[in-house]
């Protein structure tokens, strides 16, 4: 729980972005779409495999043209 102390008089929108910064800082953003993104293991291999050839393929066309 994030909290953040207000004094009297103090500005809302100066406190409001001392919480957005504070919100930052823990990660929770950044954490959250990390696990909404899972991908297995077997996933990764194969998408990596998928890339490499397509690049592959990529690499022999221009060596064709050239």
């Amino acid at each position: 729980m994030i909290i953040v102390p207000i004094k009297e008089g103090d500005n809302i929108e100066r406190a409001l972005k001392r919480y957005k910064k504070k919100f930052d800082k823990t990660g929770a953003i950044r954490e959250l779409r990390r696990r909404q993104a899972f991908m297995k293991p077997s996933e990764v291999k194969r998408k990596k495999k998928d890339k490499a050839i397509y690049v592959q393929s990529l690499r022999q066309a221009e060596e064709a043209n050239a």
